[in-house]
């Protein structure tokens, strides 16, 4: 994980100069298009963007949202859609053994940067 938006910068042109740019071209250059979408995480501290960047929990979230959706068809309203949203979002958080091993240092940090707006919890 680069520490600053610059040393991503110089991370990527390696990539994109080495065996594995030379393999999978079009990565770097997609990277580039995005590259104002990606600069913005580089304020939160590597502890926060160690989270961020993980996404095995969120991909599970999602896939058991979409699979309940997905089951019912269709919604006679928007609220019946939130309410079905909001039973799995329960369900799901008592499935939650063991919080990610870096969350501990995560949590201090947004108390840091969020104040008030968090609590740990």
């Amino acid at each position: 994980m680069a520490p600053t938006a610059d040393a991503a910068l110089e991370a990527l042109e390696a990539f994109e100069s080495g065996p594995w740019g030379r393999k999978y071209p079009t990565l770097a250059p997609a990277w580039r298009r995005q590259w104002d979408q990606v600069i913005p995480f580089f304020v939160f501290p590597p502890e926060v963007r160690r989270i961020i960047y993980t996404t095995n929990a969120t991909e599970s979230l999602n896939s058991k949202l979409r699979s309940s959706v997905h089951s019912r068809g269709h919604f006679p309203t928007d609220d019946v859609a939130i309410k079905l949203l909001y039973l799995v979002l329960r369900g799901v958080s008592k499935d939650w053994k063991m919080p990610q091993r870096e969350w501990t240092a995560a949590k201090t940090q947004f108390a840091v940067l969020l104040g008030d707006r968090f609590s740990i919890a």
